[in-house]
């Protein structure tokens, strides 16, 4: 399994994001950091949605946390409803989960719900301390969690903080969280991050999400689907949105968040070798649409992978070319992942250089700093390229019988998602040596490095096809 393919028809939120995980293969043991840092547990149970059998998972308080004066509200139907702040989270993609203004608040939807009266703990939704950015980012920091898992779950709320932060006009930092901060929206959201830690898929993607429609009463009024949070998440993420198709919310804050860090979009499902498929149920129950995630495992076939970046670039007029040159091996030092230095017409028709450079994105700062250092520049900016497409890459070492003598040279070479190989390129040092061996020149050796490494993956490509 290399790929997972979210089926987006009926939007997403947490809860349903971790059940459609669980459900395709992710180990429900990864969750024990979640559970031995809070104070929930994971509900996990089958239920049928419209003749599916789906999963659904529950974030519920453990014994000794619960509320003992049962502040935790339900509807006459045993639904919950959150405190809220100001914007729109549902648990389970049909519980409320508002994030908006005050305290108590009455969902204006009329749909039937999943019925539960048999809980042997309270649900966490909404319970624990309303937290601004910067105490969910502590929180999460004092979990224990794996290094990529924590990075990963700091990004989806940043993600959270400055949506909240452009809907309400606030500092990042002083962003109360309200809902989307409570214990079990940090489950939701640390959870996922562990389950596909557990699931290590080299490629996550989306079709569009669908939002719903109609209309939604928070505390400072009516608002439209999509919520102003999600619509914000939205215009920064990959994928796209799509309305319906029923009047109700189908994509939470939470789960457009999550999504906007991890998956790319794409129009349809990518051509797929499916292994494991599995469904999330959420919380409304409809007539017509079975209100699940479909999340599909498998291997794709043919393209290539999709990398997230961020490319920082300045321009420097007064470097010196011994600078300049030594650019390369001290950001590379700072994780820089590719620097380019073009020539340049700078102000007053002097000449400069535009320096370009490739990073992942929790490098980023650190490496704008280090440029900084190195050339003087006053600014570096961001541009707007969020990924890039690269190839797989290995290096494979061929042996080459020349006039009875075996020399070794290392070949890169570049496959695509099925490992279909397109290019080969051996390497300068390794030939030079063997030609000097040899006594051939070193692009024949070269040449004869790369044609191994072609005919190998054609007697593969050829074995496969006659199995």
């Amino acid at each position: 399994m290399d790929t997972i393919a979210f089926d987006g028809r009926m939007g997403a939120s947490g809860d349903m994001l971790l059940a459609s995980l669980l459900a395709a293969g992710a180990d429900r043991d990864a969750l024990a950091p979640v559970e031995d840092a809070l104070p929930v547990e994971y509900d996990v149970r089958e239920i049928e949605k419209n003749g599916i059998l789906a999963t659904r998972v529950v974030v519920r308080l453990t014994d000794d946390a619960a509320d003992p004066d049962g502040s935790e509200s339900r509807d006459g139907e045993g639904n919950e409803h959150r405190a809220h702040g100001h914007d729109h989270e549902r648990d389970e993609n049909g519980g409320d989960e508002h994030d908006h203004g005050g305290r108590d608040h009455a969902h204006a939807h009329d749909h039937p719900h999943e019925h539960a009266h048999d809980h042997p703990h309270e649900h966490a939704e909404g319970a624990g301390p309303l937290r601004t950015y910067r105490e969910v980012v502590e929180l999460v920091e004092g979990m224990g969690l794996p290094a990529g898992v924590e990075a990963d779950a700091r990004a989806i709320f940043r993600i959270l903080g400055e949506a909240e932060a452009r809907v309400h006009g606030t500092d990042l930092d002083d962003t109360h969280f309200h809902e989307v901060g409570a214990d079990d929206a940090v489950a939701d959201v640390v959870g996922v991050c562990l389950l596909l830690a557990d699931l290590d898929p080299e490629r996550v993607v989306t079709t569009p999400l669908a939002t719903g429609g109609g209309e939604v009463s928070m505390s400072h009024g009516t608002y439209p689907v999509p919520t102003p949070a999600v619509v914000n998440i939205a215009a920064e993420a990959d994928w796209e949105l799509r309305g319906g198709p029923v009047e109700a919310e189908l994509l939470t804050p939470t789960g457009a968040a999550i999504l906007a860090h991890v998956a790319a979009g794409v129009e349809t499902l990518p051509t797929l070798a499916v292994e494991r498929v599995g469904y999330g149920a959420g919380g409304y129950d409809f007539p017509e649409h079975p209100n699940v995630l479909r999340a599909l495992a498998g291997r794709a076939r043919g393209g290539l992978l999709r990398d997230e970046i961020r490319v920082l670039e300045t321009n420097v007029d007064d470097a010196s070319p011994e600078v300049l040159g030594g650019l390369h091996e001290s950001l590379a030092e700072a994780g820089a992942r590719d620097v380019s230095i073009l020539p340049a017409t700078m102000k007053k028709s002097r000449p400069g250089h535009l320096v370009k450079v490739i990073v992942k994105p929790e490098d980023a700062g650190r490496v704008a700093r280090r440029l900084a250092e190195e050339t003087g520049t006053l600014g570096v900016r961001e541009t707007g390229v969020r990924h890039r497409f690269v190839a797989r890459r290995a290096f494979e070492t061929v042996e080459l019988d020349i006039d009875g003598r075996t020399v070794e040279v290392s070949v890169k070479v570049a496959s695509d998602e099925e490992g279909r190989v397109f290019d080969a390129s051996a390497e300068y040092d390794d030939a030079a040596r063997a030609a000097r061996e040899t006594g051939l020149p070193t692009r024949e050796v070269m040449r004869r490095a790369e044609a191994a490494v072609g005919d190998a993956d054609r007697q593969v490509r050829s074995r496969e096809r006659h199995k």
